[in-house]
């Protein structure tokens, strides 16, 4: 697998060194940061690149507070929303949730639904079955859902149902209101009559505060409906601790990658810790089967590499109502059996991911690896990893990748792009020859007849080559601050630890030290890693490891300047502070 500066080229690993960007903050601002928030000066330069140069709006970022969020009733349609949540609880009506299958969806389908049973209300809910329903407010999912004897009074999309017109028709035409919760960017107004909770169909200014996941939606409406009920004085809502559910929210924003600014940052920063600190036996079975020790605290790659995968696990190959079951329990050996099934379906994820993976690669490299643009189908590819497989494709070959696999006459499937390459604008001009596609600039879905494919293969390396050739983008390392050494501590990592946790739109810091010597030979493991120690100018040593760049070893003896990250590397009861070379390059 390449790594970064590394590229795959007709079978061939080729080094490409990346450019390394310094901007330096202003000098004056850096001090008076420094000095108004007791910070060392490398510290102080991290918190003006977080875009601050206040000491108290900078002190509200690093210390953060649930009770600065904001009022919930300033999102569009959210007091309306909790009105109508409540009158149900009030009337005992009957609701119905439909999430969706990823981290996102269940932890949204699980915050509603124990809020809900909190206030003697118990809905049915369910996940849509990935292989037989599809994404999101499917048809066939709605049936479902609704098909509980009684005639639902108020159906709650969560995480999908934006873009869904004629489900929500169908829904409003069986009686029954419908409130959809969701995030996603809108491209058709729904019916008269549904309640939309999504600010992202209410202009660009708003989703610029408002840039939640649906979990974090579904936090605000709970928030709207204790306001609603503590203003009556109901005592069931006094008891009721909002704090209690950001563990929840904490998983799904982080999942999701949104942006960790703004609330995002507050219910994160909260989340994670509570997290660490869970009495939810399904959350603590789940991060005993995933091998997480919170003793050390729970961070987000935790959440992106051990509990996330398991959550998906469960919608990729069977029913991921199991994953909300999970999260919704009590009893500690269904937790624990549920965890270890879970944990099964992750494994079985994997091998066939891996299988996947090998013969897909093989097709690129006996048919494309000259291609700009990659595009491979399998008859037999499980559809609910083409994505992570095409993710893992265009990290590979550090290229666009589209995997698909059969769908009865259709392939259907994901695609992945790199830095630079808007996957959305390269396909535009092959729309009309998809039977459906959408997504983002770096991750689509896609669905073509399978005999089209070649087409779409052909059509899209040259759409790639000819997007590369008029958009120019250069590999870059983006530096925050230059250290020396000596400055790599317990006490900076502190300094450090008040960032976290480290997102989109609050990247994890990344040093440079220059005139480094590698003094012993750095040692390659498992033939694509290197570990080493650095010694500063103290003769204090400084273990490091270098991942995927065993190809580029540091000569010993010879000053090279090193861009790096710095983590602790846990282990036992022990914590030891490491260094994670990024990039290299020799002392000009």
């Amino acid at each position: 697998m390449a790594g970064w500066g590394q590229r795959s080229q007709g079978g061939q690993l080729i080094t490409v060194l990346a450019r390394w960007e310094y901007n330096p903050s202003p000098a004056s601002i850096v001090g008076t940061l420094s000095r108004q928030l007791n910070l060392s000066p490398s510290a102080a330069e991290l918190v003006a690149k977080a875009g601050f140069e206040d000491g108290d709006e900078a002190r509200r970022f690093l210390y953060p507070r649930l009770s600065e969020i904001s009022d919930p009733f300033e999102i569009p349609n959210l007091e309306k929303a909790a009105h109508r949540v409540c009158q149900a609880i009030d009337q005992g009506q009957r609701i119905v949730i439909c999430g969706d299958y990823d981290v996102d969806g269940v932890t949204s389908t699980a915050l509603l639904v124990d809020i809900l049973q909190k206030f003697n209300t118990y809905p049915k809910f369910i996940v849509p079955l990935r292989s037989e329903e599809g994404y999101g407010l499917s048809r066939k999912a709605v049936e479902r859902a609704l098909d509980c004897g009684d005639k639902a009074d108020l159906f709650i999309a969560l995480d999908c149902g934006t873009n869904s017109f004629e489900e929500a028709q169908y829904i409003l035409s069986c009686g029954c209101d419908l409130l959809i919760v969701d995030h996603h960017q809108s491209n058709t107004p729904l019916p008269e009559g549904v309640l939309l909770v999504n600010p992202h169909v209410f202009g660009e200014e708003e989703c610029q505060t408002l840039n939640f996941c649906t979990v974090g939606l579904v936090f605000k409406l709970a928030h709207g409906v204790l306001k609603l009920k503590r203003e009556r004085q109901e005592e069931r809502a006094s008891e009721i601790t909002l704090k209690d559910y950001l563990d929840f929210v904490s998983m799904g924003t982080i999942a999701d990658l949104v942006p960790l600014t703004n609330e995002n940052r507050i219910f994160t920063r909260i989340g994670l810790k509570a997290l660490s600190q869970t009495k939810r036996k399904g959350l603590s079975s789940l991060m005993n089967v995933s091998g997480m020790t919170a003793r050390h605290g729970v961070r987000p790659i935790d959440i992106s590499f051990k509990l996330g995968p398991r959550i998906n696990a469960s919608g990729r190959l069977a029913d991921a109502a199991l994953a909300v079951e999970l999260l919704l329990s009590d009893d500690a050996s269904y937790c624990m059996e549920t965890s270890l099934k879970l944990d099964s379906f992750n494994r079985e994820r994997q091998k066939i991911e891996k299988n996947i993976v090998e013969e897909a690669m093989r097709q690129v490299e006996s048919h494309q690896s000259e291609s700009h643009g990659i595009v491979v189908y399998g008859d037999d590819w499980h559809p609910g990893v083409v994505g992570i497989v095409a993710s893992r494709l265009s990290r590979a070959y550090d290229r666009p990748c589209i995997v698909l696999g059969k769908d009865g006459e259709f392939a259907k499937g994901s695609g992945r792009s790199v830095e630079g390459v808007n996957l959305v604008e390269v396909l535009e001009d092959f729309s009309d020859n998809l039977e459906s596609w959408g997504g983002h600039p770096m991750a689509i879905g896609v669905s073509a007849l399978i005999e089209s494919v070649e087409d779409l293969r052909s059509f899209f390396d040259r759409s790639v080559k000819k997007f590369t050739e008029t958009h120019t983008y250069e590999k870059a390392v983006k530096l925050s601050t230059y250290l020396e050494l000596e400055e790599a501590s317990a006490e900076f990592m502190d300094e450090i630890s008040l960032l976290q946790p480290f997102g989109r739109e609050n990247p994890e810091p990344i040093f440079a030290t220059k005139r480094v010597v590698f003094q012993h030979k750095p040692k390659i493991f498992k033939e694509k890693h290197f570990r080493f120690y650095l010694s500063d100018k103290r003769g204090r040593a400084i273990q490091g490891v270098a991942w995927k760049m065993a190809h580029r070893v540091p000569v010993v003896n010879k000053p090279v300047d090193i861009a790096y990250r710095l983590a602790w590397n846990s282990f036992g009861n022990q914590k030891v502070l490491q260094i994670e070379l990024i990039d290299w390059r020799e002392t000009h």
